[in-house]
């Protein structure tokens, strides 16, 4: 009986032990909001793309963020389409070496001392929504990393999947808003 009631103690505290440090070491998310973005709704025609047969207005959403991990030493955009018909989706916009001390972007903005990577239009910008014609809804994920490095050392050429991966080796936590769009 005593090595019963010992072995259960042991597993409560064992419990109490993971629900702690999960709970203060694993923050996975922080929060995100848009003026521009709704969560799951359509976007409107100025985050869609002015080319390839799109005719929006090619502007990046204004963005802002809060209650971000303390130990974040800089942040990271990446707006990406999962739904894209190619091998790794499509990469609409990427921004880099966010300073820690800010914590929006106005629509259409640029960040001083960041660096906007190459997106999948060859651009280093932002590029709107624009997929195939009948391919159905597609979403496009805006996500603000914390990062627990100031720089990355990246030049603006590397291509997205290569920022995405170090994006993600330095990443402590993120947030993301999701837009839709479907071309017919």
């Amino acid at each position: 009986m005593k090595k019963n009631i010992i072995l259960i103690l042991i597993v409560l505290i064992c419990l109490i032990l993971v629900i702690m440090v999960t709970g203060m070491s694993n923050k996975t998310s922080f929060k995100l909001t848009s003026a521009d973005i709704k969560q799951n709704e359509l976007l409107d025609n100025k985050q869609v793309y002015n080319a390839h047969g799109c005719n929006g207005k090619n502007i990046s959403p204004q963005l802002s963020w809060s209650d971000f991990p303390e130990e974040t030493k800089s942040f990271a955009i990446i707006c990406h389409d999962p739904d894209a018909p190619h091998e790794h989706g499509w990469y609409h916009w990427l921004v880099i070496n966010i300073p820690v001390s800010v914590t929006e972007i106005k629509a259409g903005g640029k960040i001083k001392d960041a660096t906007e990577t190459i997106n999948d239009f060859k651009q280093n910008a932002y590029g709107g929504a624009c997929p195939p014609i009948g391919h159905g809804i597609h979403h496009y994920n805006f996500s603000v990393y914390a990062l627990d490095i100031e720089k990355l050392d990246l030049n603006s050429n590397t291509s997205p999947v290569e920022v995405e991966k170090l994006i993600k080796k330095h990443m402590i936590a993120y947030a993301t808003i999701t837009g839709l769009y479907e071309r017919k």
